[in-house]
Formats: structure tokens, C-alpha cells, sequence
């Protein structure tokens, strides 16, 4: 099977603080078939700056109002041509080199949809204040409020096209009727 392209996408807005680190942790990635997309809401602080320190190594980067992350996220998502799409927000980061290449192996492996992982929450510290992990998925768990951290939920492009894109509907609540409506009511292979 040929390697995945990914389409990976970081939305951000005044992420003067963070952006650098998540870049960083793209650009450090041993997975080299990546499309990476930055949406950026019009950021008013140094984000853009920062941004274009690297802007030969992304391959579009847009800066504009929007009507939120979850609109960020579909623009990104219409500018992927990968065959699998993430998202790595502004104040997240990789763990370590190998994620990209664990995703696609998970891909290749399992014959899947979508893959999601475990995720460690860290302070501004830098200490580990939360391990979400991931096992097993059963529909029934999203009776319970149950879903996949977004930093760790990858799926194929072709989903939004068929199943639709995050809908602004929903406020904060945008990535869990998304997931809903691809793992329960449709129940794709995960």
C-alpha cells in the first residue's frame, strides 16, 4: 500500500505564546508526505510573525476573520488534498517525532476510517496534569459523553465530503456531534 498523505491543520488566533512550539513539533515529525495548513482568525498579536518564520515549510497559510474553530477547521479541511486529515490546534504539540508515522501505520494496519490515540494534558509548566487514554471503542460510550481528545482524532478526507464538515450549529459542541455522526450514526471503522 503507498504511504498516506496527511492534511494537517492548525487553527489559531492570538497564539503568540504557543504557535512556535506546535510548529516545531510538525516540522520535527519523521513522516515527510504531510500537506500542512495554518488558519489563522486574524490574529492582532506577533501569531503571523511567528508563522512566517516558516512559511517555506507550509503549504498555505491563511489569515482571516472567521466565524470560530470549528469554521477555521472547515476551511482547512477544504484546502486538504491528503488522503487522511488532523488537526493540531495552536496550543498543542507532538510528543514525539514518530506520531505522523505511528497515524499512518494505524491506517495501514487496521483498515480503518479513523484512528484517535492517547493524549497527555500539560500545564504551561510543562507537567502532566491529565492522561487521557484511548482503548477500546464501543457506540455505547458516547452515551456516557465519551469521545476522542480532537489532537488525536484522524480520519479520512473523504469523510467530510460524503458525511459533512463540523457544523457551526453546535457552539463548543461542534467536534462531539462530529465524531457522533461518524463513529455512532454512521459507524465507521475505527
Amino acid at each position: 500500500m503507498p504511504d498516506l498523505k496527511i492534511s494537517l491543520i492548525t487553527v489559531c488566533f492570538n497564539a503568540e505564546t504557543t504557535i512556535d512550539s506546535c510548529i516545531r513539533s510538525v516540522l520535527a515529525q519523521n513522516y515527510n508526505d504531510v500537506q500542512y495548513i495554518i488558519i489563522d482568525g486574524g490574529s492582532t498579536d506577533k501569531t503571523i510573525n511567528i508563522i512566517n518564520n516558516y512559511k517555506h515549510f507550509i503549504s498555505h497559510v491563511i489569515s482571516e476573520p472567521d466565524k470560530g474553530i470549528y469554521d477555521a477547521m472547515n476551511k482547512g479541511i477544504k484546502l486538504a488534498t491528503g488522503d487522511v486529515v488532523g488537526m493540531l490546534n495552536a496550543d498543542d504539540f507532538f510528543a514525539d517525532e514518530t506520531v505522523l508515522e505511528d497515524v499512518t501505520c494505524a491506517f495501514r494496519k487496521n483498515n480503518v476510517d479513523i484512528v484517535y490515540a492517547d493524549l497527555d494534558y500539560i500545564n504551561a509548566a510543562g507537567k502532566v496534569i491529565r492522561k487521557w487514554r484511548s482503548g477500546h471503542f464501543t457506540a455505547n460510550s458516547f452515551n456516557f459523553g465519551w469521545m476522542p481528545p480532537h489532537p488525536t482524532f484522524y480520519c479520512k478526507r473523504n469523510l467530510f465530503e460524503k458525511f459533512g464538515y463540523y457544523s457551526l450549529n453546535y457552539g463548543t459542541a461542534a467536534d462531539y456531534e462530529l465524531m457522533l455522526r461518524l463513529l455512532y450514526i454512521n459507524k465507521l471503522p475505527t
